[in-house]
């Protein structure tokens, strides 16, 4: 499989915009490719994360990774929030998911982060399985938390479904 890892810009928007809404229904949330398009945009736009996807040798986009910045002020540094990790269904098991988080750690090391952090669903063993496969270790010491400032009834506030 002939592929490679890119870091997603306007031009990519349409690519990211599918695989997003993709990744939304994963999560039990209807699709709506508009309202995707319009999130991947703005966060393109405001320069607000960064999007890398792996694509074919026929420029199909086989999957995404999103990373957000944050800071420990514990440890006084620059953290990325991998909030968003998605592998389409046609190409699981072929090593994408790897190549995208090996993409991100790259990333963060380059801008001298001191680490990644993620969460993701209890029951995504899958996903587990991978992250600790890449030296991920489970955080015994801390709870999340979250708080709906909507009102609304929504599947949850989770920042990182990966």
């Amino acid at each position: 499989m002939a592929v490679q890892v890119l870091r997603a810009d306007a031009s990519h928007l349409e690519k990211i915009a599918n695989l997003f809404d993709a990744y939304r229904g994963f999560y039990g949330q209807p699709s709506n490719l508009a309202q995707s398009r319009d999130f991947i945009a703005e966060r393109i736009a405001r320069n607000e994360s960064a999007i890398f996807y792996v694509q074919d040798s026929t420029g199909d986009a086989l999957g995404f990774v999103q990373l957000y910045p944050t800071f420990s002020s514990i440890d006084a540094h620059r953290t990325w929030l991998l909030s968003d990790l998605f592998t389409a269904p046609s190409a699981r098991g072929r090593g994408v998911g790897t190549l995208l988080m090996n993409a991100a750690r790259d990333f963060a090391l380059s801008t001298g982060a001191k680490g990644m952090v993620l969460e993701t669903a209890t029951d995504n063993v899958g996903a587990q399985r991978l992250y600790e496969s890449l030296g991920y270790v489970r955080d015994p010491g801390y709870y999340t938390y979250c708080l709906d400032l909507t009102g609304s009834p929504s599947t949850g506030l989770k920042n990182v479904r990966s």
